[in-house]
């Protein structure tokens, strides 16, 4: 598989991902056996690059992420993690319903401070198995996940003090790579007005059908020199699914304009005889700034489904023809808060 380097950090990375949220239980259970059947079939398929958190399964993506890289030759992956979140140790009844079935019994504390990052770090170590960790993305910051109150606050430890944690385990080759991990544009241009980083995963932002990085973030991107690892290229699956029943966009309901944008994209695809599926897996890797599109699935079925899609060729001037039905997410407020 091609692969395109992190910023200005020499780390290269495959031009497909594979994202461990759902090795985690995210929405459904993910039986241990499956979960190293999809990593195996990731790493047949030629994918050399695992991103996870402590976040996924609170713990439990990550050490079943390590178990399967342990004994893969030293420096044939590269593997991400995240910090920001801590897990704490609860009791079995007080484990929190944030979307993960069957999920290690812990529950989070935010800490974006440099004590925090460190602590993180030094988790992940543990949970892994592993002496190292390549790229590191501070994790779901922004009033996406936390409101604008408790964002400012958060926001401020990071400034303060996070990144210098972070600068720190660079400089001294702990990791080699550094950035945010979030599903928003607003912070991503607050953090990169700050700093330089040189990666930042954004999920679904940048797609065939949520144009929102577009207009400010990518620019910006390319001035700065910061890569873009892309997530969520199917919008929460509308973009593989079609507007059927019951399809989701941005982990919500698809309303029916979103469903009729999509409807029209089909048509589009069909035009070319492919499946949309596969221009929304390729088009983000059409933009300098994109080093990697990321692939999250549960089942091993799934991920040759996905890069037999990627395989497929068809004409680049297909993507011209799906602008006039693209949008652009509406600014976050509160009510927006997830978990």
């Amino acid at each position: 598989m091609k692969t395109r380097t992190i910023g200005r950090t020499g780390l290269a990375v495959t031009e497909y991902g594979f994202g461990t949220a759902a090795l985690g239980g995210l929405y459904r259970a993910c039986p241990r056996d499956t979960a190293m059947a999809t990593l195996d079939a990731a790493w047949q398929e030629g994918v050399r690059y695992f991103d996870t958190a402590p976040w996924y399964g609170f713990g439990l993506a990550e050490r079943r992420t390590g178990d399967f890289l342990r004994d893969k030759p030293k420096g044939s992956y590269v593997l991400s993690s995240k910090v920001g979140r801590i897990m704490v140790p609860v009791a079995d009844d007080k484990v929190p319903a944030y979307g993960y079935v069957d999920p290690l019994p812990f529950d989070v504390h935010y800490d974006y401070s440099y004590d925090g990052i460190m602590r993180s770090v030094e988790l992940s170590h543990a949970r892994l198995g592993l002496n190292r960790i390549d790229m590191l993305y501070v994790h779901d910051i922004g009033v996406y996940t936390h409101g604008a109150e408790r964002n400012a606050v958060h926001l401020r430890a990071l400034l303060d003090s996070g990144l210098k944690a972070l600068e720190e385990l660079k400089s001294s080759g702990a990791i080699k790579a550094f950035g945010l991990g979030v599903n928003e544009v607003p912070v991503c241009l607050d953090v990169l007005r700050h700093a330089d980083l040189d990666c930042i995963l954004l999920a679904g932002r940048y797609t065939l059908l949520d144009r929102s990085a577009a207009a400010e973030l990518l620019p910006l991107c390319e001035e700065k020199g910061t890569s873009l690892v892309v997530g969520g290229v199917f919008n929460s699956g509308i973009l593989a699914t079609g507007p059927v029943e019951g399809a989701h966009f941005d982990y919500m309901p698809a309303t029916p304009e979103v469903a009729g944008k999509v409807r029209a994209m089909m048509e589009i695809a069909r035009g070319q005889h492919v499946p949309l599926a596969a221009p929304a897996l390729k088009f983000p890797l059409e933009h300098p700034a994109v080093a990697c599109v990321l692939l999250g699935t549960a089942k091993r079925e799934s991920l040759h489904r996905n890069m037999a899609l990627a395989r497929m060729t068809f004409s680049k001037d297909i993507y011209p023809a799906f602008e006039p039905h693209i949008l652009v997410a509406p600014e976050l407020g509160d009510d927006a808060v997830r978990q």
